[in-house]
């Protein structure tokens, strides 16, 4: 009776590992993209870093100029001392500029045109692996892989194109999107065009074949 009451007790632990093995296997299956990840978004345009903004003020040549935008995201002009521009679209500098040289101009009216496009740090696409020129990239409005394989060259001869990833993050969480560039590039399948989000980053791996 003993040595069976002992077999029977073995069973069931043997059960209950292999149930928990399946659980946590379940639990560590990769979820679906959401629709949200696979939605275009179009943000308006964010300064960066290394970008350079061309301040006009209304009536105010003196004052108007093109000025770099600093590594610590800064801004600096002959009435405008270390002005935060990085994270702000044009308009919003524009206001803050306003209010700046408000002490020293009555009623300035200011218009900020960017150039030299780099864009905000955590907006930027990043590309890695087998790309030809793996690199950031500032993201722009309706950009698509395709966009980000043409701007990066193409892929390398030996890139695994149907495995390649974009990795997104979606309300503080990461997603992997599963890309077939090999199906986008040689068969012309536009449906695996796959609209970018800023702070992408595609992952371009390498075959083993």
């Amino acid at each position: 009776m003993n040595a069976m009451m002992t077999k029977l007790t073995k069973h069931l632990v043997t059960a209950g590992a292999a149930a928990c093995m399946l659980m946590l296997g379940a639990c560590a299956t990769p979820v679906p993209p959401s629709t949200a990840a696979m939605a275009p978004i179009n943000p308006d345009y964010l300064i960066g870093p290394g970008d350079s903004v061309n301040i006009i003020v209304w009536r105010n040549p003196e004052v108007s100029m093109s000025v770099p935008v600093r590594p610590d995201g800064k801004i600096t002009t002959p009435l405008v001392e270390d002005l935060p521009a990085a994270g702000k679209t044009s308009t919003q500098l524009a206001r803050d500029i306003e209010g700046a040289l408000a002490k020293f101009i009555q009623q300035p009216v200011v218009t900020v045109v960017v150039t030299n496009f780099i864009g905000n740090f955590s907006e930027q696409i990043r590309v890695i692996g087998q790309a030809a020129r793996p690199q950031a990239l500032p993201y722009r409005r309706d950009m698509s892989v395709m966009d980000v394989v043409i701007a990066v060259g193409g892929v390398t001869e030996f890139a695994s194109g149907n495995k390649a990833s974009i990795i997104r993050t979606v309300d503080g969480k990461q997603e992997k999107l599963v890309v077939r560039l090999d199906d986008l590039i040689k068969d012309g399948d536009i449906s695996a065009n796959i609209m970018m989000r800023p702070g992408d980053i595609l992952v371009i791996p390498e075959s083993f074949f």
